[in-house]
């Protein structure tokens, strides 16, 4: 049974206003000390209702994350490695907008820092001002 955020926040189910305003099956046939009692039954399980909807909650998001990385390109780059660098970082000139090409390079990785973070030089040995992600990166043909 699939339960609704509602349901797992408060533990009852909701009704929409309009079940209430008109004599609906749900208004015409309830009875108070019934729902009492159910209520109460249904409050003692909600924990474990709320787990199993974390468990299909992490289920789903391992699922997602698998098939993604199926799909990702793994990439790493050492030292002394010459990749391209994307062309939308800094700045360019207005002539080149749209039409620019979207790699510039090469350029030479100078130190590997933590968490895929890249310190680069040009290839005349001038470094560059800022850190670079792995993902700025992309392998010289």
């Amino acid at each position: 049974m699939e339960e609704s955020p509602f349901q797992l926040a408060y533990g009852i189910e909701a009704m929409m206003p309009i079940e209430v305003n008109k004599e609906s099956l749900r208004v015409r046939f309830y009875d108070e000390v019934g729902n009492i009692r159910a209520q109460t039954e249904e409050l003692d399980i909600l924990p474990e209702v709320r787990e199993q909807a974390r468990i299909k909650e992490e289920a789903l998001k391992q699922r997602m994350a698998l098939r993604y990385n199926k799909k990702a390109i793994k990439r790493s780059f050492a030292t002394n490695d010459l990749p391209l660098i994307r062309n939308d970082i800094g700045t360019q000139k207005s002539s080149e907008r749209k039409l620019a090409a979207n790699w510039k390079g090469s350029y030479k990785i100078t130190k590997f820092l933590e968490k895929d973070y890249y310190k680069v030089s040009d290839l005349k040995g001038n470094e560059l001002p800022r850190v670079f992600l792995k993902g700025d990166f992309n392998e010289a043909p």
